[in-house]
């Protein structure tokens, strides 16, 4: 066997070890909690900002209002380490992912399930690192790094074409979002019960992932914007969308809407740490 070869079984093998370790599946469960806690105060800020208040209406700005809770970091502690361990779950998924079929079609689905197992490892330990690094005094401002990544990209010849590449690919993962939840597919990698709550579990799947679909997409197309006007300062994050938004007509009322369907999101990814497949 080559060294290639040894590191991939050696690989796989850890990845099945991690996936057999009930301790590790609680701890990777207890990342969709960490997730739900960081999306209901995303709801709750984007609900106060359309409401006329102040905040930061995206990730960064959820965990630095943990932080500044008693007791806050030992939150962001515990949510990094959910997250981190629901990542590194979705990456051995993503490794463990078979052909069973031995043909293209087959060889095809293996590698769009990897990719899209090894996007959310990604999302996932990247906020895990955030909620870290917020623990530990960082107080990063997202809006604010989205536009000097930005700035930078524009700066470098073809720039202007991978940030409209970026805001392409966000806007599709929006678009995604908003798919799964009307088509409810995100119920092929859950156990939901039947009954009343069953359908509950449904109902909040459907509505919280339209609305995170909504904010993707607004994000991805603020990134277009702000690619094709070679204009680093229409982009921004989540938060930036969120104003871009309340300028719209109607924008509060649709602001309100994301919001509550954040926290419907938020209601959803809790009982998705009990019903999920894992």
């Amino acid at each position: 066997m080559t060294t290639g070869g040894r590191v991939k079984s050696s690989a796989k093998q850890l990845a099945r070890g991690a996936e057999s370790s009930s301790v590790f599946e609680g701890v990777a469960r207890g990342g969709y909690v960490a997730n739900a806690v960081i999306h209901a105060l995303i709801g709750v800020i984007v609900i106060v900002i359309a409401s006329g208040g102040k905040g930061e209406g995206d990730q960064a700005g959820a965990m630095k209002a943990v932080a500044g809770a008693p007791a806050g970091f030992v939150v962001l502690w515990l949510i990094a380490v959910g997250l981190c361990a629901l990542g590194v779950w979705h990456a051995a998924e993503g490794l463990l992912a078979r052909d069973r079929s031995g043909d293209t079609k087959g060889s095809a689905r293996k590698w769009g399930r990897r990719v899209a197992e090894w996007g959310q490892a990604a999302v996932f330990l990247v906020l895990g690192l955030i909620s870290a690094a917020v623990a530990i005094g960082a107080r990063p401002d997202a809006d604010q790094t989205a536009e000097d990544a930005s700035r930078e990209l524009l700066r470098v010849p073809g720039g202007s074409l991978v940030l409209a590449a970026i805001g392409l690919a966000i806007a599709i993962a929006g678009v995604a979002f908003v798919t799964m939840g009307l088509r409810r597919s995100f119920r092929a990698r859950m156990q939901i019960p039947d009954g009343a709550l069953g359908r509950g579990v449904t109902v909040l799947g459907v509505v919280g992932f339209a609305a995170k679909g909504v904010a993707l997409a607004s994000l991805g197309v603020l990134l277009i914007v702000s690619a094709l006007g070679t204009d680093a300062d229409t982009a921004g994050s989540l938060d930036g969308a969120i104003d871009a938004m309340l300028a719209l007509p109607f924008g509060p009322a649709l602001a309100w809407t994301v919001g509550i369907g954040f926290l419907a999101y938020a209601a959803f990814t809790v009982a998705r740490a009990r019903f999920a497949r894992m």
